[in-house]
């Protein structure tokens, strides 16, 4: 795997831009000294086929009516494996986000690029598709999509990574959080179009993860230095991929070893939030290492909880609650018609 040479000027970096920005007040990525209550609507897996589609408007609406709901948190795939990948469909899938009235945050899944390659999503070549995802999704880097604006922190505006636009990080309510691209589909080790991969083909996958694996391992380092120097209280990270289910799972191996090594040394509770799976789960998957990928670091003061998927009558509403003793709370809430 590629190894980070510039880990030491990408946190020098991060310290720098969040401490320029801690000052600047709402309107900033940074606000370190807020001790006000802060409220996410959490989706992710949906909408999935034309039925969910329809029903989505709902789900905004029921969001929207919620004066408590500050920001809106999409965990990635946008539509189901098997519709296609076209242009179209993403600016469909963007006009209905955009209709959310808070700023709307998105990272990306697994069936919006990296399954592409299938014959019923259109037989596409998916780096080919993740850069078209990137202009349609990311056209202001740093800026959420949906209704008020959001500004943040994104790793595209560093030497180095400048294509991931994607791994963006802001802080609220004494707690970071930050968007990591990771995805399902063993992180996009599993062979574009099956066994009838090429060896080019293979070469573009292998180069697209080892870049793109890079690039989260240096965001999440970034993410904790941005917390450690800013006192946060707690850290979320938003992904799609569910990094602990599947027979195959050693596309996570380094990910889950950084945010085991971080998190254990991070004094405050770290919520992983993903997608992926469509059950909703709640547990602590570090409690005891991982043995799956090889990770013998305990972080016990890791929460992860998966949301419920390919339904568009629910979200997580997940509370940060800065002077309660219980930083984080959430409830499943049902669309309400």
């Amino acid at each position: 795997m590629r190894r980070l040479s510039t880990l030491t000027a990408v946190l020098a970096t991060a310290i720098a831009l969040s401490a320029g920005s801690a000052a600047a007040g709402n309107g900033r990525p940074i606000n370190a000294g807020s001790k006000n209550p802060l409220t996410l609507a959490v989706i992710g897996d949906t909408p999935y086929g034309d039925a969910q589609v329809a029903a989505f408007p709902d789900l905004v609406a029921d969001v929207n009516r919620d004066p408590k709901v500050d920001v809106v948190l999409h965990l990635g795939d946008i539509k189901s494996g098997s519709s296609t990948c076209t242009d179209e469909r993403f600016q469909q899938m963007r006009a209905l986000y955009d209709t959310f009235k808070d700023p709307f945050v998105y990272t990306p899944g697994d069936n919006e690029w990296t399954d592409c390659h299938r014959r019923a999503a259109g037989g596409y070549l998916p780096t080919e598709r993740l850069q078209r995802l990137r202009e349609i999704f990311y056209p202001q880097p740093g800026r959420a999509l949906g209704g008020r604006p959001l500004r943040m922190l994104t790793q595209s505006a560093e030497p180095g990574f400048e294509e991931f636009v994607e791994n963006q990080l802001w802080m609220r309510s004494q707690v970071v959080f930050s968007t990591v691209h990771v995805v399902g589909s063993n992180n996009d080790l599993a062979p574009w179009f099956g066994a009838a991969e090429t060896l080019e083909q293979r070469r573009l996958r292998l180069a697209e993860f080892d870049s793109r694996l890079a690039a989260d391992l240096a965001w999440l380092d970034r993410t904790f230095a941005v917390a450690a120097e800013h006192g946060a209280r707690g850290v979320v990270l938003a992904m799609q991929a569910d990094m602990f289910a599947g027979a195959r799972v050693d596309g996570y191996d380094e990910i889950v070893q950084r945010i085991a090594d971080l998190a254990s040394r991070f004094d405050g509770p770290v919520l992983l939030l993903e997608g992926d799976t469509h059950e909703y789960l709640v547990d602590r998957p570090l409690a005891s290492g991982s043995p799956a990928h090889g990770v013998e670091t305990r972080a016990p003061n890791v929460t992860r909880i998966v949301v419920e998927g390919e339904t568009a009558d629910e979200w997580l509403r997940l509370t940060v609650a800065p002077r309660s003793p219980e930083l984080f709370s959430w409830t499943r809430e049902r669309v309400q018609g």
